[in-house]
């Protein structure tokens, strides 16, 4: 499989990207599930720009460095907000049917967009297609990138590692040549050779137990491009929606901040609201302020969840902006618009990963890392609400301008080395993935989730170096599987995030620990860098 541009995913960073790639560029997109079954198709709350008159850059820019605690690069921010409006006109031009004011149904200028507001926002500033905006995104753009002859598009496809000169001791300088593939129906590794590898693998929430995410959220990319060479940075800072609904059946139903935005209320089992004793702001403080703040009432109380209530509001009115979230809700038995819904925190977002120029531009030459699988340095120590999908798409563009200045420039070619699985087995202790992915999870919850300690994450580093040493024999012995790729992949990025945890004795933002309950001034713009090159561990 040669390609001039391989894409390892399939949501919107990576959509984004192959669309702005010249039409005589031979592209590739793997997809490990489904290729709309990423984070990008499940996100309610839309995209955050700056298209309405009464709003400013300025102000986006600060919304964003105040969520992001001190810890945000304020050239990125600037970068990225500047471009929020062209994004959104891209957006627009491409068909993604983004709801409109009343009276404008067919106006495709972003003036006449229909604007929500969310957390930490001082302005509405969200554009949306009413509460699926995510799979109006994705399936608009994965219609335009199907229509392109230059682009194949690999379902079931999952990338095992990536190929580097390094690897294969070829030269001195670390470029990416591609990546060994498993196509999971076929059962078969494919070498997939390219002259630009990108990474586009969204995040790794799933390395918690409760998340909001898709069960791929396994890290795949960041902990790939760590064994490759790569720096990676600020992983400590998980970010955990707050609102999520609370059902033994609901395994990942997310319930869109928009809905608080709008003006839905957090109240406690007696219906007492309680987000005002913590916050100013209330109910639209940021993210991991009304996370903790009912992770704390929670287990103050010893209850299982708290309550969002927006039966206030007309149904008709509920209908119109959430339709999606309603139905669901309604399907687990509760009616939105006559009671509060339970809800409880669970992971969402991964603020850190693989650091990146502002084109994408990893440590190893050749290959990029956009979108969530990044670490930029928009977010800090904490993501300012719907600013991930315009991050994707103004990194995607970004990505696609920089290889398109490279493209021209020829370097040999290196022979690659076919997978060699001879000296394997089929294993017959299969057992041994499930109970290792569900013991990583749990752990990763108990002992490093919203709230953490010195001796939790002690534990949690002593437990997650055994289940390591065990993983890598599996791996080393026993014929390649997806699930044991993704429980090596979550089992790395595990260990990434307990030993950034480990090395920031501070609380900001998304990290907080009882150990050092105070954020320390002289740890400000300083990432916790982790270099493969110089192991701490």
């Amino acid at each position: 499989m040669q390609h001039d541009v391989l894409i390892i995913g399939s949501g919107a960073a990576g959509l984004s990207l192959a669309l702005s790639l010249p039409s005589e560029t031979k592209v590739a997109i793997l997809s490990k599930e489904t290729l709309t079954e990423g984070s990008t198709y499940y996100a309610q709350g839309g995209i955050s720009a700056v298209v309405d008159a009464s709003d400013s850059v300025d102000s986006h820019v600060s919304d964003t460095l105040i969520a992001g605690a001190g810890l945000c690069d304020e050239k990125v921010v600037e970068h990225v907000v500047s471009n929020g409006g062209e994004a959104i006109q891209w957006l627009l031009d491409n068909g993604v049917p983004f709801t409109r004011n009343s009276g404008t149904p067919d106006s495709t200028l972003a003036k006449d967009l229909h604007l929500t507001r969310e957390g930490g926002h001082s302005n509405r500033r969200v554009a949306h297609a009413d509460d699926a905006s995510g799979k109006a995104i994705e399936t608009t753009l994965l219609s335009q990138v199907q229509n392109q002859d230059n682009i194949e598009l690999f379902e079931h496809h999952i990338a095992i590692d990536l190929i580097t000169t390094r690897r294969l001791g070829k030269t001195r300088e670390n470029r990416c040549l591609g990546a060994y593939v498993l196509n999971r129906k076929k059962k078969k590794v494919h070498t997939f050779s390219a002259r630009f590898t990108v990474l586009a693998t969204g995040g790794a929430s799933k390395v918690y137990l409760y998340t909001s995410n898709p069960d791929g959220a396994s890290g795949d990319g960041i902990a790939m491009a760590w064994r490759a060479g790569c720096r990676i940075a600020n992983m400590e800072f998980m970010q955990f929606h707050p609102t999520c609904l609370y059902h033994p059946h609901a395994k990942s139903n997310l319930i869109t901040e928009a809905v608080r935005g709008e003006g839905g209320r957090l109240l406690l089992p007696d219906g007492t609201r309680f987000m005002q004793n913590y916050d100013e702001r209330g109910e639209l403080a940021p993210r991991d302020i009304v996370a903790r703040t009912i992770d704390h009432e929670m287990k103050r109380l010893g209850i299982d969840s708290v309550f969002l209530d927006i039966s206030h509001k007309p149904k008709d009115f509920i209908l119109k902006h959430f339709p999606n979230v309603y139905g669901t809700c309604e399907s687990f038995g509760y009616d939105m618009s006559k009671e509060p819904v339970p809800v409880v925190p669970a992971a969402h977002y991964t603020c850190g990963g693989v650091m990146v120029d502002n084109d994408g531009h990893t440590d190893v030459h050749r290959l990029y890392a956009i979108g969530e699988t990044s670490f930029t340095g928009l977010h800090g120590a904490n993501r300012l609400a719907s600013n991930s999908l315009l991050e994707c798409i103004v990194y995607g563009k970004s990505c696609a301008e920089d290889i398109i200045r490279d493209l021209e420039n020829f370097h040999p070619e290196v022979d690659i080395p076919k997978w060699d699985d001879s000296r394997v087995t089929d294993s017959d202790e299969r057992v041994v993935i499930n109970h290792n992915w569900d013991e990583v999870r749990r752990f990763m919850w108990d002992y490093v989730g919203i709230v953490r300690t010195s001796k939790r994450l002690a534990r949690a580093r002593n437990r997650i170096e055994l289940l390591l040493k065990e993983i890598d024999e599996y791996y080393v012995n026993f014929h390649i599987t997806a699930d044991l790729i993704e429980l090596r992949n979550l089992a790395e990025v595990a260990r990434l995030i307990i030993r950034s945890a480990q090395s920031r004795q501070e609380s900001r933002g998304l990290h907080y620990t009882l150990d050092f309950p105070d954020s320390n001034p002289e740890l400000e713009q300083i990432n916790s860098i982790l270099d493969p090159i110089r192991r701490s561990f």
